[in-house]
């Protein structure tokens, strides 16, 4: 997704708005199809569009448009395999290979990577994925994450396809990160654009006592990276939140009592149902959203239901995060600029 300068756009703290909302509606118009909001701050689902045959300039556009407004949009009753996945999401940019996928994702297609529940994680670890879940979620909040947030350079894009879900439940939740962070008080605004933290993989899971294969698997693939705690939309010029519940370790230069009292009430603020949207899959759904300005909680109240629940998601290739002073983010260990 097209980028611009930082430092062009460090003082803009804008979420979308009135300016945003007007060139979306436009695009959307020219484009012949239709953007229909589902929440007041995040989502919207679009209509009179048929992935499978192809966007024209047009179209892409409008959805572009309406990805940068409404942060997450929603097709529904899409006929997409996985060529025409790849198809589609390389409209937007490119999209990233990943070096180790699960056993259920399809061979042929390395942009692909599925999520099948239990099918990817039961046993991976030596424990059933209720378990693993319990120590990875182990508070209210630190499910919400970015996808690959750790990272140097997290993903710009996810696009997340349904094959199969259950008949009730599996629902996912986003956030509007720059809502959130409009949604601060001025003084608490002038603070957090001030402040770093660190983001590692693995961080708050609780060990199996004794030997633990997925602590060794952390060990074996260590991701950190120092974020701005508030980073500039290279796209919008928007001033985002960029807080998670799963990646996040320590705002850098605070004590820990200190880091983790802030990171809580900002995680808090990010996460309050008005800056949030909960989509219900059908077979043949797909969200579109951008990863640099929300996070989302996978859902966690289907697993009793033993239903599958099969989703294909293509990740598009981000930039190097900036802070509102122009710094950008810096790698710890793990991650490489444009390397995965």
């Amino acid at each position: 997704m097209t980028t611009r300068s930082a430092n062009d756009t460090a003082t803009d703290t804008t979420t979308g708005g009135t300016g945003a909302h007007d060139t979306a509606e436009r695009t959307a118009a020219a484009a012949g199809i239709e953007v229909r909001p589902v929440a007041g701050h995040v989502g919207a689902e679009i209509h009179g569009v048929d992935l499978a045959a192809g966007l024209d300039a047009a179209q892409v556009a409008a959805v572009r448009a309406a990805v940068l407004r409404w942060k997450v949009v929603f097709f529904r009753d899409q006929r997409l395999d996985h060529a025409g996945h790849v198809a589609f999401a390389r409209l937007f940019g490119e999209p990233v290979v990943l070096p180790r996928r699960g056993k259920a994702s399809p061979p042929g297609f390395p942009e692909i990577e599925t999520t099948a529940d239990r099918l990817e994680l039961g046993g991976r670890f030596g424990m059933e994925h209720d378990e693993w879940l319990r120590r990875r979620r182990h508070t209210l909040l630190r499910g919400w994450h970015c996808d690959h947030g750790a990272r140097v350079d997290p993903p710009a894009a996810t696009i997340l396809r349904a094959e199969t879900v259950p008949p009730y439940g599996g629902d996912t939740t986003w956030a509007n990160l720059a809502a959130a962070y409009a949604g601060l008080s001025a003084p608490l605004r002038a603070f957090v654009d001030t402040l770093r933290a660190e983001h590692r993989l693995g961080v708050g899971y609780q060990p199996r006592p004794g030997d633990d294969a997925y602590v060794r698997h952390l060990l074996d693939h260590q991701t950190a990276t120092v974020h701005p705690l508030v980073r500039v939309h290279p796209e919008t010029g928007e001033r985002v939140l960029f807080v998670n519940g799963y990646y996040v370790e320590q705002i850098t230069g605070l004590s820990r009592p200190e880091s983790a009292a802030i990171l809580e009430l900002l995680v808090e603020q990010a996460t309050r149902p008005e800056y949030t949207v909960r989509f219900r899959w059908e077979p043949g759904s797909v969200a579109f959203w951008d990863n640099r300005a929300t996070i989302h909680l996978a859902p966690g109240d289907h697993a009793h239901l033993d239903q599958p629940r099969t989703m294909h998601r293509v990740m598009l290739t981000g930039e190097v995060p900036v802070g509102v002073d122009g710094t950008p983010s810096e790698p710890v260990v793990g991650s490489e600029a444009g390397r995965w």
